[in-house]
């Protein structure tokens, strides 16, 4: 695609282009470092007025039925599906994800999500009796929506499915990063019948737009997904307007490996769950968690792994890991490798040098720890690139302390014989365990314990997020 493609000409609101009265802000291919967008720089002003059109548009919209709702919901779906190939090639230009991991997770989970979303509205309890009390779920209102650049497309739509059902409407801040997409749900969002002002786009920084949503006092509900260290700033100037807050932050997932375990079937899992969309992904498990009699051959069999993950030019089929999302990024995960090997980790794979023959772009080598300490920046802190951490255990008991040893509490994963590895999984203190490389279910509850965040998204506990409940006594 050429970068005429990506033309955005202003702010999506009230059903149409309007445009930005603050000048634009760079959208950078990060495999090339050229320009290939520009999106406006929202305002405090923009929000203010996304707002009014959204809080018109509620009422009609809250007093439609869940079923038409979920009409609109596939229709969207279908939307998005018929234009694959442009939206999986804006995503690879403007975060670096290959074109493969485009074209499949980055726009085939969105439309899982809006089928599994839309499935709900028939069989929801959205009214039940308690006695002689009515409970029923209404929407909770304009919901000011946050999502990162890792997957624009999926993490919007795991909250505007849901927030579409409950019959709410939404602001919604793309990253700066990756706003790409948005421009184009908005587009299929109104040819699939929604409403004008249902669905609104802010384009701008955190700090301005991100900022003025979240102290909005006609902004109901904020949902952001991002860092942990933005998600607290979200939550502290939220308060001042007693907003609900759902909040989805950093992770660090452990892959505990038990030694009863296929190790061949769980290092080949824990690498590409580490290294899957360059490491970018809150849910990665970039702790392996093996039994120290059985490091070595672990390492082995990881750094075989390893060697399968291409890294290169996003566009070309055979790339598995492309550039980071930006180079301010690849600087933040090059930092973490040298602070792993200045730690005294053994290096096995990969380094802080560039990729052979790739001098241009925000790319890393995919790379490997061993002998980590668990008390170490690299095995504490979220790199989010694709950086391994592999730390021995002396016995049941101390993997799960290691793996429960961070601020964090996402995701993990567990291998070993299956009652032994679910026995393990109730002990972590996290929000989704995957026992055996158990398959991605999009009505399952998706969420973190601790500084990960609260608030679940996907399936019905994602649909209650978004409503209020009012009871009447009879």
């Amino acid at each position: 695609m050429t970068p005429s493609t990506y033309t955005v000409t202003g702010h999506w609101i009230g059903g149409g282009i309007v445009a930005g009265s603050a000048g634009t802000l760079p959208v950078v291919n990060p495999a090339t470092g050229d320009i290939v967008a520009e999106t406006p720089a929202g305002t405090a002003a923009d929000v203010d007025r996304a707002v009014a059109v959204a809080r018109a548009a509620f009422p009609a919209w809250a007093a439609t039925t869940p079923q038409h709702r979920a009409d609109v919901l596939r229709r969207l779906g279908a939307g998005l599906a018929a234009r694959q190939e442009e939206i999986a090639g804006a995503i690879t230009a403007e975060m670096g994800s290959p074109i493969g991991m485009s074209r499949t997770a980055q726009v085939g989970f969105p439309a899982a999500v809006l089928e599994s979303v839309a499935g709900l509205a028939d069989d929801f309890a959205w009214t039940e009796e308690v006695g002689n009390s009515l409970i029923v779920r209404e929407p909770i209102g304009v919901v000011g929506a946050i999502t990162p650049w890792n997957f624009p497309l999926q993490q919007i739509v795991s909250k505007l499915a849901p927030a579409l059902l409950a019959g709410n409407t939404m602001v919604f801040k793309p990253s700066e990063n990756a706003p790409l997409t948005a421009r184009i749900l908005a587009e299929v969002a109104a040819e699939a019948g929604v409403p004008a002002g249902v669905f609104n786009v802010v384009y701008g920084t955190g700090a301005v737009v991100g900022e003025a949503i979240s102290a909005h006092p006609d902004i109901d509900m904020i949902s952001f997904t991002g860092s942990t260290r933005a998600g607290r700033r979200i939550g502290a100037v939220a308060a001042a307007t007693v907003k609900r807050v759902a909040l989805e932050l950093g992770g660090k997932g452990a892959n505990i490996i038990l030694d009863d375990a296929d190790l061949p079937k769980a290092v080949t899992t824990g690498v590409l769950m580490s290294f899957a969309n360059g490491g970018q992904v809150c849910g990665a498990w970039p702790r392996m968690l093996v039994p120290a009699s059985r490091q070595d051959e672990i390492v082995a069999l990881a750094v075989e792994a390893a060697r399968q993950f291409a890294v290169g030019d996003p566009t070309d089929e055979a790339t598995r890991i492309g550039p980071m999302a930006s180079e301010a990024h690849r600087q933040k995960v090059v930092g973490y490798i040298e602070r792993g090997v200045a730690d005294g980790a053994r290096l096995v794979f990969g380094g802080p040098g560039r990729p052979e023959g790739l001098a241009k772009g925000a790319y890393v080598q995919p790379t490997i720890f061993a002998d980590v300490a668990p008390t170490s920046a690299i095995a504490q802190e979220e790199v989010f690139g694709p950086v391994l951490t592999i730390i021995p255990y002396a016995d049941e008991d101390e993997a799960v302390a290691i793996a429960n040893g961070t601020l964090y509490g996402l995701t993990s994963g567990v291998f070993g014989e299956p009652e032994h590895a679910l026995a393990v999984a109730k002990r972590l203190r996290v929000g989704q365990v995957d026992v055996n490389a158990g398959h991605w279910n999009p009505l399952a509850p998706f969420g973190g314990y601790k500084q990960s965040g609260n608030g679940r998204e996907f399936g019905r506990f994602g649909l209650e997020e978004f409503l209020e409940i009012k009871s009447i006594q009879r």
